[in-house]
């Protein structure tokens, strides 16, 4: 699954990212970071082992976005910079991209 290919990308370098987080903040953003980046993974499995994919797509979406949020957050204050934002935010947004582009060919199907 190419799907999981980018997730395992994007997961190394959330872990570098975070390495260079403030010691306050290790256990704090840090690990609800870690965290939101284990429930999409986790999403991303239960879509593809589900037979009835809408609901399971609908939650990886929203873990997705919630993760965006949590970048958007870092940066403000002041962990991360501008450079590091825009990276993970295209790799954010390209794992954003498939699982739309997933939602749409689901929803194609459950109208056949």
């Amino acid at each position: 699954m190419r799907l999981m290919t980018k997730l395992e990308e994007l997961d190394a370098y959330t872990h570098t990212v975070l390495h260079q987080f403030p010691r306050i903040e290790r256990h704090l953003l840090s690990a609800e970071m870690r965290g939101a980046m284990n429930k999409v993974m986790r999403q991303v499995v239960v879509a593809w082992k589900r037979k009835q994919k809408s609901a399971a797509l609908f939650d990886l979406d929203v873990e997705v976005e919630v993760f965006r949020g949590l970048i958007r957050k870092a940066h403000r204050l002041g962990y991360i910079n501008t450079e590091r934002l825009e990276v993970w935010m295209r790799h954010t947004n390209e794992i954003g991209r498939m699982v739309g582009a997933w939602i749409k060919n689901e929803g194609g199907k459950a109208m056949q």
